[in-house]
């Protein structure tokens, strides 16, 4: 079996987390590069072996895979020099700043016969992929609406983030990741409308919140929120369907799926009185109403990536990231762009 030799283009935060996480799953770290002389030094301090340019890393021959964990704007760019000198190809995402930049990428690689995929690491985080479990054992009958929403008080971003020429903001950071979430999730749902609304709540340059709201056909509408400001979390996951309620409330996957016990046949016919008023339908739910059910339980590893890429390379299976759907998600973000600057939904797919 043909083992990765990797060659990691970038060695800054993305760059050591695969230099430290992919020889995991039995991939050899070839090489590293960086343009900065403190990387470099890091590097070498790690014991690998150093490059200052990317020319000098694709003419090793001992690199047979190189992964591009720079800036979102230099993507396209290695990746054509990446194919073009034999080597196969992973890309951080977001794969490229475009749909047409990814697709220039994928022929590249396709007329070069090298491998081309896309480091979508949030496929395998377990909150994900317990909803995902959930919907598919059709654990709260059918399911109308997926609320992923992922908030932070830590306010600014960092580094080039800052900037829109770099492909900052969060939409290029994890707004790739919650689309992709929700797309793997239902992958054969087709997308009838989108909206998404696009804030810059701190930072004058880049994004740093955004609401997407699709509505699929298969009767779920999805809600995508993330932001770098709210201080006071909402939960993970929220996901409603006509036989239970799942939440899920942050990474670490504390959570419960909620169910009626015994669903009422009609509202009692008396008035309640609550600290808002009369009401009926929002009185509260008598005790015994609503029992509780564990989350389903989901064991994962993210280096299950590197795992699947050396198969594949091998002709052993397919790669679990698919260009089709990166494509898929990056026009889901532009689309979510012209329904922001527009202010209107747009009808997709």
């Amino acid at each position: 079996m043909k083992t990765i030799k990797l060659g990691i283009i970038g060695y800054g935060g993305m760059g050591k987390w695969h230099a430290k996480n992919a020889p995991r799953a039995g991939v050899e770290i070839a090489a590293v590069c960086d343009i900065d002389k403190e990387k470099i030094a890091q590097g070498k301090n790690d014991g690998y072996l150093t490059y200052s340019s990317t020319e000098e890393l694709l003419a090793d021959k001992e690199v047979n895979t190189v992964i591009l964990t720079v800036p979102n704007h230099l993507h396209h760019e290695m990746c054509l020099k990446a194919a073009r000198a034999g080597k196969n190809v992973i890309a951080e995402k977001p794969a490229a700043m475009s749909v047409a930049e990814l697709d220039e990428m994928e022929k590249a690689c396709k007329a070069a016969k090298v491998a081309f995929t896309v480091h979508q690491n949030r496929r395998w985080d377990r909150d994900m992929l317990i909803v995902k479990k959930a919907y598919e054992e059709g654990r709260l009958g059918k399911i109308f609406t997926i609320e992923s929403k992922l908030h932070s008080g830590n306010g600014y971003m960092h580094e080039w983030h800052l900037y829109q020429k770099f492909g900052g903001g969060m939409i290029y950071d994890w707004g790739v990741h919650l689309i992709d979430q929700i797309l793997y999730m239902m992958p054969e749902a087709k997308i009838k409308s989108l909206y998404a609304d696009i804030k810059n709540v701190l930072h004058e340059e880049v994004d740093d919140y955004f609401k997407i709201i699709l509505k699929l056909d298969n009767g779920v509408t999805a809600h995508i929120e993330l932001s770098t400001y709210i201080l006071d979390y909402q939960p993970r996951w929220l996901v409603g369907g006509d036989k239970g309620t799942l939440v899920i409330k942050d990474f670490s996957c504390e959570g419960k799926i909620y169910h009626t016990g015994e669903l009422l046949k009609k509202l009692p016919p008396q008035i309640t009185e609550t600290v808002a008023g009369p009401t009926r339908q929002f009185a509260p739910v008598p005790p015994g109403g609503i029992v509780t059910e564990e989350l389903p339980m989901v064991e994962t590893d993210w280096v299950e990536f590197y795992r699947n890429v050396t198969e594949a390379i091998n002709g052993r299976e397919e790669f679990k990231i698919k260009i089709s759907e990166v494509r898929r998600v990056l026009a889901v973000m532009e689309a979510a762009r012209r329904s922001a600057e527009s202010g209107e939904a747009v009808c997709f797919e």
